[in-house]
């Protein structure tokens, strides 16, 4: 899995201002381009991508304070939904920014991601020894 490629994909394809809902499409095409070998049916939700990730060697990793932690380039979050039946999110870190169907401002995915501060998970790529 190539990094470098997954972030610059997710930058390049970053839609302007916000995003329509297609999280989990853009990082899925993302780790595609960067080598991942994801075949359908794909998670149909953002908040589903954790089992995906970790079968292409990503790790979970503690993060007690999304704010204030140290991410690396090609960590990626998922996230629960802010309301019920909602189907969360899932962005990628590029070494600057959070990524996913458009550039975050911050790891929060908006507003009200920002104020609820739902449940999340982070991983992180781990290649084969």
């Amino acid at each position: 899995m190539d990094l470098d490629k997954f972030t610059c994909h997710l930058r390049q394809h970053a839609l302007p201002r916000w995003g329509n809902g297609r999280c989990g499409e853009f990082v899925r095409r993302a780790l595609q381009a960067a080598g991942a070998e994801l075949r359908p049916p794909y998670p149909p939700s953002g908040k589903l991508y954790g089992p995906t990730l970790q079968a292409l060697g990503f790790q979970l990793l503690d993060v007690p304070n999304p704010d204030c932690f140290p991410f690396l380039k090609g960590d990626i979050m998922v996230m629960e939904p802010t309301k019920p039946r909602g189907h969360g999110h899932v962005a990628g870190y590029d070494g600057r920014d959070w990524i996913s169907d458009f550039i975050q401002r911050d790891f929060w995915a908006g507003p009200g991601y920002r104020r609820k501060r739902p449940p999340f998970a982070v991983y992180r790529y781990v290649p084969p020894a």
